[in-house]
């Protein structure tokens, strides 16, 4: 097996914390385009030269560590939600750094390097992933904007310093990315490694009520064209109608809700709010959206509300490679004996974006309590050891 360096990585994973520390436990803020993930992608690039790759940022600032031939590209993403933990992607891209660099010291087989921009979706998708897989180009991608406004264009613009052209994909074998579970059927189990077998499709888009903003103690109830009234009701009613199209692996939420002017003392006007739902069927994520739709317009009318739906984003159902998998599989049972499974991801990852370009696989290690996207994300650092073997070996089987 490669002899990667157990100490070395978790030291740098540590580091890399840093950049963003949130102050409260292990947790970080490191957005998209953030400072903090602007100084964090440089300190990479850094440690990537030390190991002695070639670094490349594209023109979104998704950072490559290029191994400078026709070899395995491995990583994530290094940018955080709002609030996030201190691994999450940052945990594919730091093993993927050990690896490459135990296998150039050791001659082994060449091993690329790569931290994806805007994973965690502050203007989209997976957008750092989704605009190099062709999947969105670069020009629809400038016109997205975060929830704030800001658009796409104007946060990328930060980096311009530092970016480049798109690295060329046929350079890379295939695509082996490294991740926490964000569940908790490892935790559960008590097993260390989870290979995945398929991840699933998501839907997001974002609805809007427009209605007539008034005095909360004047207007009477049978008067009023209340916006958050029309959320609620639109809310009930998916509910009640997904319950004979999902299934109990399919997920549907309201994240993120906006209200206007977002007074006590005023019956609001506006309700703008996303909408998302994942689930591993094509055609179940279709009718999902019928629904949604039909649904929306429904409320609008009976309620005297204008309606807007804004463009739609998300992917595909992917299944995962078989000969990739066959690597991580045999790396597993080699690593963590009796302690791993095969298993779905239910979860969005980069990996979804570049099986469109290369033959891609994914592991997971667990996450304490199934807790992700939070301060408290945690995972035994036994596991990331573990994970970060298997990782190792499935390279050298791959070189056989």
């Amino acid at each position: 097996m490669i002899p990667v360096n157990p100490e070395r990585f978790l030291a740098e994973l540590h580091e890399l914390r840093r950049f963003g520390a949130s102050g409260v436990g292990k947790g970080v803020v490191r957005p998209a385009y953030s400072k903090a993930d602007i100084e964090a992608r440089q300190w990479l690039a850094g440690r990537m030269k030390a190991a002695g790759l070639k670094t490349h940022f594209d023109p979104v600032g998704s950072l490559f560590g290029l191994a400078g031939e026709k070899s395995l590209l491995m990583g994530s993403h290094s940018d955080s939600q709002p609030e996030g933990g201190w691994l999450d992607g940052a945990l594919g891209v730091m093993a993927a750094l050990e690896v490459a660099r135990a296998s150039r010291e050791t001659g082994g087989p060449p091993v690329s390097v790569v931290s994806f921009q805007d994973e965690e979706g502050r203007f989209g998708v997976t957008t750092g992933s989704t605009v190099w897989s062709g999947k969105l180009s670069l020009e629809a991608a400038d016109e997205l904007t975060d929830r704030d406004g800001v658009g796409f264009a104007e946060a990328r613009a930060s980096m311009a310093h530092l970016t480049g052209d798109f690295v060329d994909p046929a350079q890379f074998d295939g695509f082996i990315e490294m991740h926490i579970e964000q569940g908790p059927w490892l935790y559960e189990a008590g097993e260390s490694v989870g290979v995945v077998e398929s991840i699933v499709g998501i839907r997001d888009m974002r609805i809007t009520f427009e209605g007539e903003q008034n005095h909360a103690g004047t207007t009477p109830m049978h008067r009023r064209r209340d916006a958050f009234q029309g959320l609620a009701e639109f809310n009930a009613r998916i509910n009640a109608r997904f319950r004979n199209v999902v299934t109990p692996a399919t997920v549907w939420t309201i994240g993120h809700v906006s209200l206007h002017p977002d007074a006590h003392s005023i019956v609001p006007g506006r309700a703008v709010f996303s909408m998302q739902w994942r689930d591993g069927d094509a055609g179940r994520l279709a009718r999902m959206e019928e629904i949604i739709r039909e649904t929306a317009q429904e409320v609008a009318t009976e309620r005297e509300l204008d309606l807007s739906i804004g463009p739609m984003l998300g992917l595909e159902p992917m299944d995962m490679d078989a000969h990739l998998r066959a690597a991580l599989e045999g790396a597993a049972e080699e690593a963590a004996p009796g302690r791993w499974r095969r298993m779905p991801s239910g979860a969005l990852h980069d990996a979804t974006n570049v099986a469109r370009l290369m033959p891609s696989a994914m592991l997971f290690v667990p996450s304490i309590d199934g807790i992700s996207h939070a301060f408290e994300e945690d995972t035994d650092e036994r596991d990331l050891v573990a994970g970060l073997k298997v990782l190792a070996g499935a390279v050298e089987r791959l070189q056989g």
